[in-house]
């Protein structure tokens, strides 16, 4: 079991690794080392994954995510699979832990009396400046 958050935690089992051929950077190697890493999760199917958590991971995932709830993580950072294992699966619980964070609500409050007339006492300094600024007629 990977422990995510205190009260989430999933099964190695539900990961799945696929090694793949890294572009980039790795010299002759590059062309007959699978060192890249897929990770496939299935969100949707997860039964360790509250409901909410998978609706946040499901908007966070973007185009990770396919069409049939499968959150595919490709990590090709590094030279070595073990590396670049290492660094898929940290990424994938970094953004479950995002996930399972609420956002907090903001609950519409009214200004206080203190701050509207602040506000309008600027309107009427800036007002006043305004006002010096304007050409009128002189009395001679």
């Amino acid at each position: 079991m990977i422990r995510i958050t205190p009260s989430i935690s999933i099964d190695e089992s539900e990961i799945a690794e696929t090694f793949i051929r890294a572009s980039g950077p790795g010299g002759q190697n590059v062309n007959k080392v699978e060192s890249a890493v897929q990770l496939r999760f299935d969100v949707m199917r997860s039964p360790n994954l509250p409901p909410d958590v998978v609706e946040r991971l499901i908007k966070l995932a973007g185009r990770r995510m396919t069409s049939e709830g499968v959150l595919v993580i490709t990590a090709q950072q590094f030279r070595t699979q073990d590396r670049n294992r290492a660094d898929g699966l940290e990424r994938l619980i970094e953004l479950i832990r995002k996930a399972s964070i609420r956002p907090v609500i903001r609950r519409a409050t009214r200004p206080t009396l203190a701050s509207k007339k602040r506000r309008l006492e600027s309107k009427k300094v800036r007002s006043g400046v305004k006002a010096l600024r304007q050409n009128r007629p002189h009395d001679d």
